[in-house]
């Protein structure tokens, strides 16, 4: 059944949006205090992150840990002469973060917190994907 396959997905989605909440990473609050350079308490959660998700790739390519349907696990490497793209690419996301007042990341932990003005911007990150997927092929990349 599809259901069973994905159900992991589905708890350690609501485990990871319920430590999101609990460390107060969507916080708009805590947000706003991080761009007015209040408090170091999402410096540290980023930093924290950072530090963890080198260190977690570093023993994927050491260890060659394979996914759960036992392919090697490969990181390609970026394209250097790209990078007006993710300057754009950041740039509209910081956008989008600002405006929303919240990380897009988590949408679903805020909505599932309580917050149901969050089905507007849900909806909007829908509809931009959407816009995205039929303008693709025109965009460059």
């Amino acid at each position: 059944m599809k259901f069973l396959e994905y159900l992991k997905y589905l708890l350690i989605g609501t485990a990871f949006g319920f430590i999101l909440v609990k460390s107060e990473v969507v916080s708009w609050f805590r947000i706003q205090e991080m761009f007015r350079f209040d408090s170091f308490h999402m410096y540290g959660i980023i930093g924290l992150a950072i530090v963890v998700g080198i260190i977690s790739i570093q023993i994927i390519k050491r260890k060659n840990i394979k996914d759960s349907k036992g392919n090697p696990i490969t990181i390609p490497p970026k394209d250097a002469t790209q990078w007006k793209r993710y300057i754009i690419g950041g740039s509209i996301f910081g956008l989008g973060w600002a405006l929303l007042g919240a990380c897009p990341g988590p949408m679903f932990a805020l909505l599932g917190s309580g917050l149901t003005v969050m089905i507007i911007p849900i909806l909007s990150a829908i509809a931009g994907t959407y816009v995205y997927g039929m303008l693709r092929d025109t965009l460059p990349h």
